[in-house]
């Protein structure tokens, strides 16, 4: 069975999403809800959301193996994938060192739970990586349905789908302001993230192999960056930004709302989007 995931996405943490706001995003236009923020493994708010919507698909954004068993989580992806067929997406990810004080091995890891997830059945064609560098997103290529970056830009979209071939699922997600002064707009990028997350090795490290600098990455942000990583501007300026994506290769573009009432910032871009 296919997974419609939509053209475009919404990534929520648990906090912001209600059923009621998953129903209202659905009417809006998106074919997928992500759950930010390292969901818990019984993933109860997943199957909420499911059940108060009728074709939304929803996602984790990702399950974070050092804190979420293997096991819990394949038996709650069987319980959420019988009462939901086709609807419930799996995205994995290593996390970051500088939360976790376990932190070793990143790829061993990730590779063995893996292993533990096809071993309680769950289908390599329901699971996708939070990949970055070209070693992890070789892993969701061989191993998974395909991967979902997040802090990135549609260069390394365009690379990421060069490694990944035509065939996996290519699913970057890329934060959005929409207002129309730019001043304003890199103010709010920078005291949220991606701002305040330039410094995580993860993240630090793919953007200086997109080619950006020690200077771009101090002080919160270059506007060369921040304007890469943030859509900003009116909606249809935002919209443009994300289509960028598309552009290079991705199957599917998440939106990180930044702002005051992302509901209402998610509303705007699907408005625009789908009259882009």
């Amino acid at each position: 069975m296919t997974i419609e995931l939509g053209v475009l996405g919404a990534h929520l943490r648990d906090h912001q999403v209600t059923p009621d706001r998953a129903a209202e995003l659905e009417a809006a236009g998106y074919g997928t809800l992500w759950l930010d923020a390292s969901p818990p493994a019984d993933l109860a708010v997943a199957e909420q959301l499911l059940d108060a919507t009728a074709r939304l698909t929803v996602g984790t954004s990702v399950v974070n193996v050092w804190t979420a068993d293997a096991d819990t989580v394949a038996a709650s992806y069987h319980r959420i994938a019988a009462a939901h067929p086709g609807r419930f997406l799996l995205g994995v990810g290593i996390g970051h060192r500088e939360v976790h004080t376990g932190y070793a091995s990143p790829y061993d890891t990730l590779v063995s739970y893996l292993d533990r997830l096809a071993a309680a059945g769950v289908p390599e064609d329901r699971i996708v990586l939070a990949a970055l560098g070209p070693r992890m997103l070789r892993l969701a290529r061989d191993r998974t349905a395909g991967t979902l970056p997040c802090m990135s830009t549609p260069e390394h979209t365009r690379r990421a789908r060069a490694i990944l071939g035509p065939g996996k699922l290519l699913l970057p997600g890329h934060f959005a302001v929409v207002d129309p002064d730019p001043g304003r707009a890199r103010k709010l990028a920078r005291s949220a993230p991606p701002g305040t997350a330039l410094q995580v090795t993860n993240y630090a490290t793919n953007l200086r192999r997109l080619g950006y600098t020690d200077d771009d990455l101090a002080d919160a942000g270059s506007d060369r960056l921040i304007d890469a990583l943030v859509a900003h501007g009116g909606p249809a300026a935002v919209a443009a930004g994300l289509h960028a994506h598309l552009h290079a290769g991705a199957n599917h573009v998440g939106v990180y709302p930044l702002g005051e009432d992302p509901v209402r910032t998610l509303r705007d871009v699907a408005e625009a989007v789908t009259g882009a």
